[in-house]
């Protein structure tokens, strides 16, 4: 199994966030990634919705999980995907080709938001930044 995560929310490693810093136990910091699409605004975190115009970006990290089947199922749970609910859940994660800052592209999973973005507010520049989104 992939073990590779891209982050980009609550979950990136100066966020701040509980989980974020369980992360962190539970894999290695590869770096700084970025992925072509936009980040929305939904309440306290980010979602973030495919694109492929290469001049929007959406910024964040990956990591190495340790043991990717355990961590992705209390990441699937955080993340509030449900097996057998796909139209319910808010996010779903897919395999998606990301680039780290070294210009090196991996397969990383990452979670997509599937909701309407109409209402929610775009966070310009693709960066999530807990004290000011």
């Amino acid at each position: 199994m992939n073990p590779h995560l891209f982050v980009y929310g609550t979950l990136l490693s100066t966020a701040g966030h509980r989980n974020g810093a369980r992360l962190q136990r539970e894999a290695r910091l590869i770096g700084e990634a970025s992925i072509p699409g936009r980040l929305y605004r939904i309440e306290h975190y980010p979602g973030l919705v495919e694109g492929t115009d290469p001049q929007e970006l959406v910024h964040g990290e990956v990591h190495a999980l340790n043991n990717p089947v355990s961590a992705l199922t209390w990441l699937d749970a955080y993340e509030g995907i449900q097996p057998g609910a796909f139209d319910r859940n808010e996010y779903e994660r897919v395999e998606r080709r990301v680039r780290l800052a070294t210009g090196e592209q991996l397969a990383a999973w990452v979670y997509l938001y599937r909701k309407d973005v109409a209402p929610l507010r775009l966070i310009p520049g693709g960066r999530w930044a807990p004290a000011t989104s």
